[in-house]
């Protein structure tokens, strides 16, 4: 392993209808293909919920802060094709040309508020330790958790058949896992190495979530930032992938909530390895 990068933490193996936590709330785009030929006709949907199964959340105006396709060159604002004042169960999208494209989704804030202990296990679940301490020296950890929560999600596509470096492009998200290699170039069993970056600037300590499911199964693993916001997973598993990872703050700007909370996901297809002697 390279120096300085954190290895995985743990693998856990969890049946379908299990619950981790019940205040989970992971966010991620998918997208159908995820391997699209150019010019053919993908669908993109949010999806909300726990153990990479998730609810269709629909694509509206009042939601969506900002919603951006990236490939090598290009930063194509999607924004104006979600129409104000309606829902969309899904974005209907085609490319235009081969390569890794990059989709990006970051929503407006929403509050929530959760009972003490309710907070407290969530706070735990996510790697929010420190959020906790920081309750029970200020003498509040017996108050309800008033949160703001902000979503950030990517989605890693190849197109054509094709990858390039646009997988490594930032999004400038709040909220930014970023790959160092191409995740789209490699396959099950490498070696995959990210940045999670808040506010532009790398983040260390904080837990990252690796999500795979295949039939009744759920494939959890764990790791956390190191000290440059790097870290890195080996995941065994063909097919659809999700990485997640949660930073809060204290907020300074209102008196009706207590903690801004900054989700982030990055999902993609991992492929098979190809076998010796094959290009």
């Amino acid at each position: 392993m390279t120096a300085g990068w954190k290895k995985n933490a743990a693998l856990v193996l969890v049946a379908w209808a299990a619950s981790l936590s019940a205040f989970g709330h992971e966010f991620w785009i998918e997208t159908s293909p995820v391997a699209p030929a150019v010019g053919a006709p993908v669908l993109m949907t949010l999806r909300v919920g726990e153990l990479f199964s998730g609810e269709l959340v629909g694509i509206t105006a009042a939601h969506a802060a900002s919603l951006h396709m990236l490939s090598i060159g290009e930063d194509q604002d999607l924004g104006p094709r979600v129409p104000a004042g309606s829902m969309l169960p899904a974005l209907r999208l085609s490319f235009t040309h081969s390569g890794s494209h990059v989709l990006a989704y970051e929503s407006y804030p929403s509050r929530v508020v959760l009972e003490a202990g309710k907070f407290a296990a969530y706070l735990h679940d996510e790697g929010l330790d420190a959020i906790i301490r920081q309750r029970e020296a200020a003498g509040t950890a017996d108050r309800p958790g008033r949160e703001r929560f902000r979503r950030s999600a990517k989605a890693l596509l190849r197109v054509g058949g094709e990858s390039d470096g646009a997988s490594l492009r930032s999004a400038n998200q709040r909220m930014d896992i970023t790959p160092v290699e191409d995740p789209l170039a490699l396959a099950a069993g490498d070696t995959l190495r990210f940045v999670l970056r808040f506010d532009g600037q790398p983040r260390a300590g904080v837990l990252v979530k690796a999500w795979h499911k295949q039939g009744g199964q759920v494939t959890t693993i764990r790791t956390t930032t190191d000290s440059f916001g790097r870290f890195e997973f080996t995941l065994p598993f063909t097919g659809a992938w999700m990485l997640s990872a949660v930073h809060m703050i204290p907020v300074t700007d209102s008196a009706d909530v207590d903690w801004d909370s900054f989700w982030g996901s990055l999902s993609f297809d991992l492929q098979a390895r190809k076998p010796a002697g094959k290009g």
